[in-house]
């Protein structure tokens, strides 16, 4: 009745019961207040505003008793505050609870109000207590009052209003939300996670639609100064509770979150005026710039979407801005670019080839308008800017900041440093010169590493001059503010060299760029520029690393190495090791060459070998031993006009028969395995072939022409010449011209090595000539070293090298025995009437004669003999050879006979010491007046 409803009333009021006249309990009291809740509409704000003291009461015993179990250290579960006011609250909520069930459209927003500010209040005002988790706890600050009956019984009075309303209208709901986050924050995040887990895509949608409706009510549809985002806190109270709300529910709903970022971005571009949509854009950028989690969420897929069609949309939808607004707007995106970590690199690469010039051809009807490349290239250069004044006003580590700012923009491109160089060295108009700079700003803010990695980059893949320029500007820029960064590019390049990561092609291209610095001249100096001095220097260091290239199989890599070993100089000291691999290597990628035909690269490695043997004498002795040994290799002979190993003929060993087909022994033996195996035996029998059918047929293996061996060889006496007389070339032959005079040591040393190589049972120490008797215990050596000169045509020419660097031929003696001997030999059993019968014993025996001469190991009219040889018989030419036989036994090839001449600055023989040599010459005088009708000319060569 009306009257009991007015007690009820008046005792609300006074907080007395009007019966008995005492004051009413706090459960009494509630219960009175729920009554007039039901009966009383016009009570129902002043009962709910009690109510909240009734919440509160519960919530402070709840801590009390929180802290009391802490204190006592009792075990068991928290206590759920006073035992009488669980009745009292679970009433309340079914009052609520019909309310909102009978009329949401009503009750909902009041009561979800209601309950809403009552958590934010309550988890404000208890924040500080000792048995409160930090707001950072989140797990724990929400199992704390979820635990607690009152503030579970207010989240299920919200989540049921929440529910009535979701399909209706949800926004009154979601703006007591958003209004008490931004009041509570962040000691209200776990209501927020607690509703956004139970309602993921309204709680996200409404968020976001609630947050663009307070963004346009306050004037900001525009854009906030990107230089000081945070003051939308100030000007759009509830942006900063949107970007916690969804912060919040990132971690397990960032694929929703990303959806209806993108559903909003889209719905924005419609032909509708809407002030709503014109400030999406802008409200979306807000967020992004005060979220960076929203941004690396959805910066990827809105990149994506950002078609031809879509920029026209943009472009035409910020027409009308005006100038600040539109300067603010460029400035909050290029901040947004610089605060993008994951795809900054599609970022990039989506603005560069939008801004690309028109003269770029694009797929027919995907072109963008004129206007849309402007904005994208205005947004290049001011990116560049800023991430210029980023990068060098960053404060250096300190104390207080142990590690500077971050630019996630850099952070996230350190990974793509071999993109970048590859879209810089494509060298199109401007494009290249944005990635260019930006590959300058990322050394700078990355360090030392980054800049060697990329300096090595574009080495490695540059194939132009112009984009070979590109490391030397990004070098020229950087070499300031890295003193140390030459040498460090150089120890990763080498490093690179030796990896198996880089291909074949991208290590010659490495090293050829390497050379080609090192020889870059400037544009009006003689002089190499100074990054060619310095990296010169700097590769030195690294002499032996590199000649570890030389023996690569690929002649790519092989004739790089050459080229940049032969361009830089040599280290200081060389260990005699590093030396000796540097010396084998070079002189096998010599040989190499001249087989291949590689001009460039013989050349390379001779100048290479010309340098090591200007080292020292040992190193000297090294380069012209190594050399002679491998060229006298019976496997280089074919490189000079020689037999090649597998061909049809050899020396001495006639041209095999064309034997019949069949199959090889080795085949015949595996198909058929032992024939006949003993058992318990050790023994077995093999197939071994069938009699008869002669020798295996010859390999087709063919040498070079005639014109090539003689290159060949040109090219060896050549470098042999360089090494041994300190860098001086060799003459071109002609007529009248001899090889120039080489250094007796170097002279010496070859003399040794042929010595070594053919005779190597035979020590220095014979140098005395035997009785012609002698050679009858010799014969085997004799014939093996006259093998070897007929197989090889580079040992005569190698013969006379020697003898022009007197007295070293003396050094040659076992080797000149062996081939008079052999001649004789030749020329005694020889039954024709000619001597041209024989051809090669004809030159042999000439050049022997007169390399003998070349080094004054015979007087000049006996080595003059070898000039008549082409018209005697061989018996004739027998007996001349004996003579110059029994001179030599008379007249030992001695050093010591030798004396050196300063004026000519060489060594020289006076045979007078010698004796009278007229007892040589009666059997030359003789076969002169034998042949007197053919000879007469010529008796005047052969007068003492």
């Amino acid at each position: 009745s009306s009257q009991e409803l007015l007690q009820e009333m008046k005792a609300f009021i006074s907080g007395i019961d009007p019966v008995r006249g005492h004051k009413l309990s706090v459960k009494d009291h509630a219960r009175c207040g729920i009554l007039l809740l039901r009966n009383l509409p016009p009570a129902r704000g002043a009962v709910l505003e009690y109510l909240r003291g009734v919440f509160d009461e519960y919530v402070s015993s709840y801590i009390l008793d929180l802290n009391h179990e802490g204190g006592m250290g009792g075990g068991g579960g928290p206590l759920l505050g006073r035992p009488g006011l669980d009745d009292v609250t679970q009433e309340i909520q079914s009052v609520l609870s019909e309310f909102v069930h009978s009329n949401p459209r009503a009750w909902a927003p009041l009561v979800s109000a209601w309950s809403i500010d009552l958590m934010g209040q309550l988890s404000s005002k208890y924040s500080g207590r000792h048995q409160v988790p930090h707001a950072s706890s989140l797990n724990e600050l929400l199992q704390l009052w979820m635990s607690c009956k009152a503030t579970r019984v207010l989240m299920d009075i919200y989540t049921q209003c929440l529910s009535s309303m979701i399909s209706s209208c949800p926004d009154a709901c979601v703006d007591a939300l958003l209004d008490t986050s931004v009041q509570h924050s962040p000691h209200f995040d776990w209501v927020v996670a607690h509703i956004g887990s139970s309602f993921p895509n309204t709680i996200i949608s409404r968020v976001l639609s609630c947050g663009l409706k307070d963004f346009c009510m306050h004037g900001a549809s525009s854009v906030v100064d990107p230089l000081f985002p945070t003051l939308a806190d100030k000007r759009v109270p509830k942006m900063a509770s949107v970007v916690g709300i969804l912060g919040h529910l990132a971690t397990r709903h960032s694929a929703s979150i990303k959806q209806e970022l993108l559903l909003m971005f889209q719905q924005s571009l419609g032909s509708a005026r809407d002030p709503q949509q014109l400030a999406t854009v802008p409200f979306l950028l807000q967020l992004a710039a005060m979220s960076p989690m929203l941004l690396s969420t959805v910066s990827g897929e809105l990149i994506d979407s950002l078609k031809p069609p879509v920029l026209d949309q943009l472009h035409q939808h910020f027409a009308g801005l005006g100038r600040d607004d539109a300067e603010n707007l460029v400035g909050l995106v290029v901040h947004l670019i610089c605060q993008t970590g994951p795809g900054a690199y599609r970022i990039l690469q989506f603005l560069v080839n939008t801004a690309m010039p028109a003269s770029v051809i694009t797929t027919p009807g995907l072109a963008v308008r004129e206007s849309v490349r402007d904005a994208c290239h205005r947004i290049i250069q001011l990116l560049l800017l800023n991430l210029q004044k980023l990068v060098y006003n960053r404060p250096s580590a300190s104390l207080c900041e142990p590690q500077p700012r971050a630019i996630p923009f850099f952070d996230e491109l350190k990974g793509r440093v071999r993109d970048l160089c590859l879209e810089t060295l494509r060298l199109e108009r401007k494009r290249h010169l944005w990635q260019h700079q930006l590959l300058g700003l990322l050394s700078v803010y990355c360090g030392e590493s980054c800049a060697t990695e990329a300096l090595s980059h574009l080495l490695a893949l540059a194939c132009t001059p112009e984009e070979l320029a590109l490391p030397v500007q990004l070098y020229g820029g950087l070499a300031a503010s890295m003193p140390g960064l030459l040498p460090a590019t150089v120890r990763r390049c080498v490093a690179r060299l030796h990896s198996s990561s880089l291909p074949e092609a991208q290590t010659a291209r490495l090293m050829v760029n390497l050379a080609t610095l090192v020889q870059w001249e400037g544009p009006e100096e003689e002089l190499p520029s100074p990054i060619g001095a310095r990296l010169a220097q700097a590769l030195s260091w690294h002499a032996r690393d590199l000649g570890q290239l030389l023996p690569r199989s690929d002649p790519r890599v092989s004739e790089a190495a050459a080229l940049l070993l032969s361009a830089v100089p040599l280290p200081p000291a060389l260990s005699p090791a590093q030396l000796a691999g540097l010396v084998r290597s070079a002189v096998g990628q010599f040989l190499l060459a001249l087989r291949r035909g590689r001009e460039a690269a013989a050349s390379d490695c001779g100048r290479l070998l010309t340098r090591l043997s200007a080292v020292s004498a040992a190193a000297l002795r090294a380069v012209l031993q190594q050399l002679v040994r491998s060229a006298t290799h019976s496997g280089s002979a074919g490189l000079f006009g020689g037999w090649v190993p597998g061909a049809a003929w050899a020396p001495g060993i006639p041209p095999a028969s064309s034997p019949s087909g069949g199959d090889a022994l080795l085949d015949v033996n595996r198909k058929f395995g032992t024939a006949v195996n003993f058992s318990g035996s050790i023994w077995a029998v093999f197939h071994a072939g069938v009699i008869g059918r002669g020798l295996k047929p010859a390999s087709a293996v063919t040498g070079p022409g005639p014109q090539e061996a003689a290159h060949n060889l040109y090219q060896l006496l050549s470098l042999v010449v360089r090494c041994g007389s300190g860098g001086r070339p060799l003459a071109e032959p002609g007529p009248g011209l001899s090889h120039p005079p080489i250094n007796p040591e170097a002279a010496k040393a070859v003399a040794v090595a042929l010595v070594e190589g053919l005779c190597p049972d035979v020590t220095n120490s014979e140098l005395a000539w035997p009785p012609e008797d002698h050679a009858r215990n010799t014969v085997e050596r004799d014939l093996q070293i006259r093998n070897r000169f007929e197989e090889n045509p580079l040992l005569f020419p190698l013969l006379q090298l020697v003898a022009l660097g007197r007295p070293a031929l003396c050094y040659c003696s076992v080797l000149l025995r062996g081939l008079l001997a052999t001649l004789m030999a030749h020329w005694d059993a020889s039954r024709h009437s000619l001597t041209a019968s024989s051809p090669w014993q004809l030159q042999a025996s000439c050049s022997l004669v007169s390399c003998m001469g070349q080094g004054q190991l015979l007087p000049p009219v006996l080595s003059n003999m070898h000039e008549i040889f082409h018209l005697l018989t061989p018996f004739e030419v027998h007996l001349l050879l004996l003579t110059v036989w029994e001179y030599m036994k008379d007249n030992g090839p001695l050093p010591q006979k030798f004396t050196f001449d300063p004026e000519q600055g060489q060594f020289y023989r006076d045979f007078a010491r010698d004796g009278d040599i007229s007892k040589y010459l009666n059997v030359l005088h003789s076969i002169l007046h034998k042949n007197i009708d053919r000879l007469g000319h010529l008796c005047g060569r052969f007068q003492v």
